[in-house]
C-alpha cells in the first residue's frame, strides 16, 4: 500500500472526485477524514470506505469558514499524532463573462476558490514543517492553464490558485513539504452544472466534450482519483510546484 498509516484530510469529499480521491487514499491504506458540507454526503463516503476495509472519518465542514477549517485540519493532527496528505478540493463554478458576473459572485468565487485553500493549506503546513513531510493538494482545474470563454470568476481563480500553489512549492520545498495542483478537465460530474447551463443544456456539452476534447471523451472521478493519489504518495516524492493537467489534451 502507497499510503499505510498516513493521515489525509480532504474537503469537498461527499461527491464527485473529492468522493473518488477519499475512496482511492483509503484504498492505499490512508485513514480519510472525509469533509464535506453537506454531513449526510460525508458520512456516506466514510461509511463507504469502512465498509470496504479502510478508516474514514466523515466530518459535516464549511470550507469558507476560516476558524472551522483551521480547527478541524489542526486538530485531527493533534487527534492522530500527525497529518500526512492535505487534499484541499472544495470549490465553486460561477459562469458568465465581466458584465454578466457581479463584485459579489466574484468575492464568492475568490473565497472558496482561493481564499479556502490559502487557510487550510496554511493549517497543514503549521504541522507538516515542523515534521518535516507532507504532501498538499489543491484543486485547481485545467482552465487554470488555458482560458474558457465566458468562464471569468472561475477562470481567474483558477489561475490564482495554481500560482499560489507554485509559491507554496518554493518556500516549503527546504523544509519537504510538497505543494501540487491538481487540474482535472471535463468529468461528469454535477459540477458542470454552470458550463451545461452556459452552453444551452446536457446535449450541447455532450457535444462540446465529443469535439474538442481530442481524445473525445469526459473523464471519471476514478481516472482524477489515480492523479490525487500519485501526488499524495512517495511516487511523486521528487515532484513539487506542479501543476497535474488530467484533461485528454483539452488544453492543449
Amino acid at each position: 500500500m502507497l499510503l499505510k498509516d498516513r493521515v489525509a484530510f480532504v474537503t469537498g469529499a461527499g461527491s464527485g472526485i473529492g468522493r473518488a480521491g477519499a475512496l482511492a487514499l483509503a484504498r492505499e491504506g490512508a485513514r480519510v477524514i472525509v469533509s464535506d458540507l453537506d454531513a449526510a454526503r460525508a458520512a456516506a463516503v466514510a461509511a463507504e470506505i469502512g465498509a470496504a476495509g479502510g478508516r474514514a472519518e466523515a466530518l459535516a465542514l464549511d470550507a469558507g469558514d476560516d476558524a472551522a477549517v483551521e480547527g478541524a485540519i489542526t486538530g485531527t493532527a493533534a487527534r492522530h499524532g500527525r497529518l500526512d496528505i492535505l487534499h484541499s478540493h472544495a470549490g465553486i463554478q460561477i459562469a458568465g463573462p465581466l458584465l454578466d458576473v457581479t463584485a459579489d459572485q466574484m468575492d464568492a468565487s475568490w473565497r472558496l476558490n482561493v481564499r479556502a485553500h490559502f487557510v487550510a493549506a496554511r493549517a497543514a503546513m503549521s504541522v507538516m514543517k515542523p515534521a518535516g513531510r507532507g504532501s498538499i493538494l489543491v484543486t485547481a482545474s485545467n482552465s487554470g492553464v488555458q482560458y474558457d470563454r465566458g468562464m471569468i470568476a472561475y477562470c481567474t481563480t483558477k489561475h490564482a490558485v495554481v500560482a499560489m500553489v507554485r509559491q507554496i512549492a518554493v518556500d516549503y520545498a527546504p523544509f519537504g513539504v510538497r505543494c501540487n495542483a491538481l487540474c482535472p478537465g471535463f468529468v461528469d460530474t454535477a459540477f458542470n452544472a454552470g458550463f451545461e447551463t452556459q452552453m444551452g443544456g446536457r446535449a450541447a456539452l455532450e457535444g462540446y466534450v465529443r469535439e474538442t476534447i481530442p481524445m473525445g471523451r469526459w473523464g471519471s472521478p476514478e481516472e482524477i482519483a489515480d492523479g490525487i493519489v500519485y501526488l499524495a504518495s512517495d511516487r511523486s516524492s521528487f515532484m513539487t510546484g506542479h501543476a497535474l493537467v488530467i484533461d485528454g489534451a483539452e488544453s492543449l
